[in-house]
């Protein structure tokens, strides 16, 4: 959902002012949108991206504290009637 949004929102409100890449000048404006930005984007724009994510991804270290593998402590799906916690889970699991 977040890529779709990414994918219509420039279209319909723009894109940010300035230069994604001053040395080279490359604007954002100058980024198509969709599967054609891989090509525009610098080499070490990538390789910023991937680096930052991987921080963000391993920045607690690789280990599991909890014994629930997929549980980070972030409760949106809950609720203290069992049956109902079920429910709530299941129509999470069939809505994809």
């Amino acid at each position: 959902m977040l890529a779709c949004m990414g994918y219509i929102v420039p279209e319909l409100y723009g894109k940010w002012p300035g230069y994604l890449s001053p040395s080279q000048d490359l604007k954002f404006s100058d980024v198509p949108a969709g599967l054609a930005a891989i090509s525009k984007v610098p080499t070490l724009g990538w390789v910023q991206i991937l680096c930052f994510a991987g921080f963000i991804e391993g920045k607690d270290g690789l280990s599991w504290t909890n014994e629930n593998p997929g549980d980070i402590g972030w409760k949106v799906i809950t609720s203290s009637d069992p049956e109902m916690r079920q429910k709530k889970l299941a129509a999470d699991l069939s809505n994809g």
